[in-house]
């Protein structure tokens, strides 16, 4: 409730039924992280006042299951940071990503590290006075179900009402995964349980890429490897629904990109390599140097695209392209005219990325299926400025 509408109700007033109000009810969150975290630190200091939650992406463990400070939490930069923020009401949490599956079997499965494992985080949490803890453990193994499950368990109950909060892979229905779906699917989270013992759930909806396989079909007339569309996102949410509360999820949102070389062949485009990830001021920075146009993909994020060779762009650039081809997809078409009139495979330079239109399309999902909030990844000061006009 805003203020303006409680003063109205504390003096018995009525509002006009024409009047509206556009604030929104989602809390904001974000991960700054280790690799970047003075810029990431400027950034999120400017936009306190719209964060409900920091996320210190700073921790990762090594293979014995010791917590490795990547950020240097101890450093005054982030002193400073952890200062403002309380003063702002701002929670700070940190977070733990770990990705080596084996290794993350290995400690979970057995009870005297797991413990060990789950005392060192505590430690560190109190001591730090941190809000709480954000796990972010991938790449697990299925059968790593249970004993994950059993983890957090035992971690909630050992950090004294302080946060535990998840950060959880996205899972893409099974039948837009597969063409044929397992009989016996097995996964690497138990979302029921995750939804015991979190009292938040990030839900890292991006790196979609060539996941969605009806997707992929549906746009297979232009290139399509997206961070996070929409209707996948969307997929996404519903099937966890069905195991998280709404008022639990937060909505993981990308500021970044990939860049790929496409594999042009005749007829289809046969194949994506990525050459890396890539934040909104690098890339449009990149297309005024090759001196194309960004234009919005199928998936409304933005896209781009260019071909490196100038003496085979130059034959390339010759080739008509069907009418209503974006602008930046112009460079792929032309090249599948030309792959296909001379029976070559011509190789493109294809960049993909999220911005603040693309980002705006995951906040009304998030308003439409009610959901906690939203979760940036990544605050680090290259992200588009205009999403914060959104908050």
């Amino acid at each position: 409730m805003t203020r303006f509408f409680a003063v109205f109700l504390a003096l018995g007033l009525f509002i006009p039924a024409h009047l509206t109000f556009a604030a929104t009810s989602l809390e904001v969150s974000g991960w700054v992280p280790w690799w970047q975290d003075t810029k990431g630190l400027k950034s999120a200091t400017k936009q306190l006042s719209k964060l409900d939650t920091v996320y210190p992406f700073a921790f990762e463990v090594s293979s014995s299951g010791n917590l490795v400070d990547k950020a240097k939490l101890r450093e005054s930069q982030w002193k400073k940071f952890f200062s403002a923020a309380k003063k702002k009401d701002v929670e700070v949490i940190p977070s733990i990503m770990w990705s080596d599956g084996k290794n993350i079997h290995s400690v979970l499965s057995d009870s005297t590290k797991r413990s060990a494992h789950i005392e060192e985080i505590v430690n560190m949490v109190e001591k730090g006075k941190f809000d709480g803890i954000n796990i972010d453990y991938e790449s697990k193994m299925s059968e790593t179900k249970d004993y994950f499950s059993l983890f957090l368990k035992e971690l909630k109950a050992e950090l004294n009402g302080k946060l535990l909060t998840c950060a959880i892979e996205a899972r893409t229905p099974a039948d837009s995964l597969y063409r044929t779906v397992p009989t016996n699917l097995q996964y690497a989270n138990d979302y029921k349980a995750i939804a015991t013992y979190c009292d938040r759930v990030e839900l890292m909806t991006y790196d979609q890429q060539r996941a969605d396989l009806k997707l992929n079909d549906a746009r297979k007339g232009a290139p399509y490897v997206p961070v996070s569309d929409p209707e996948w996102v969307e997929k996404v949410v519903t099937l966890a629904l069905k195991d998280i509360p709404a008022e639990k999820i937060m909505l993981g949102v990308p500021t970044y990109g990939r860049q790929w070389t496409l594999t042009v062949a005749p007829e289809w485009y046969k194949n994506y390599d990525g050459d890396g990830a890539i934040n909104a001021p690098v890339a449009k920075k990149l297309a005024s140097k090759k001196k194309v146009s960004v234009s919005r993909s199928s998936s409304n994020e933005a896209v781009f695209s260019y071909i490196e060779n100038k003496t085979l762009a130059k034959k390339v650039a010759k080739m008509s392209v069907p009418s209503g081809t974006s602008k930046g997809l112009k460079a792929t078409a032309q090249a599948l005219k030309y792959a296909t009139d001379n029976n070559v495979e011509v190789p493109v330079q294809l960049v993909w990325y999220s911005d603040a239109n693309a980002i705006e399309d995951k906040v009304k999902l998030a308003e439409k299926y009610n959901l906690h909030g939203v979760a940036i990844f990544k605050i680090d000061g290259e992200e588009d400025q205009g999403i914060w006009k959104l908050f």
